[in-house]
């Protein structure tokens, strides 16, 4: 039991120390958690609901743990680039589901992004939370 024990402790360091994910590897994950969570969502209600915002914070709170220190500042910008990418995907192809029957392209993207802002800002801001704690807990060890 303590050899399960130990190794508890041991992982949870290497991730919260040293990430596992190299910067292609961790946005191609971004891109597809994220894509996921938007089929889920409108398989269930038929557009983006608080079940999006929702995982997209988590899924913000899942990429900084997994990022490597030395991309911290490389990948800073990921979780507004991942929603932006994701609308503009979703945005010519079914512009209801981010935002007003019969808006066009442009306006359904902004609409979209206005519309789950607080999950954006939210996310992001716990993204940057956990990379600060990551790194001062690397200057301090």
């Amino acid at each position: 039991m303590d050899g399960v024990s130990q190794q508890g402790p041991l992982w949870q360091d290497r991730v919260w120390r040293h990430g596992v994910e190299r910067p292609g590897q961790l946005v191609t994950l971004a891109i597809a958690v994220v894509l996921t969570l938007v089929a889920i969502d409108v398989l269930l209600v038929g557009q983006l609901s608080y079940f999006f915002d929702l995982g997209f914070v988590t899924a913000c709170l899942g990429l900084a743990l997994l990022v490597r220190p030395r991309e911290f500042l490389l990948l800073a910008a990921l979780p507004p680039l991942v929603m932006v990418a994701v609308f503009a995907l979703l945005a010519p192809l079914d512009p209801d589901v981010v935002a007003e029957p019969g808006d066009n392209v442009v306006q359904a993207l902004v609409s979209g992004i206005a519309h789950h802002s607080g999950a954006l800002v939210a996310g992001y801001a716990l993204f940057l939370g956990c990379l600060v704690l990551r790194h001062r807990s690397l200057r301090r060890g």
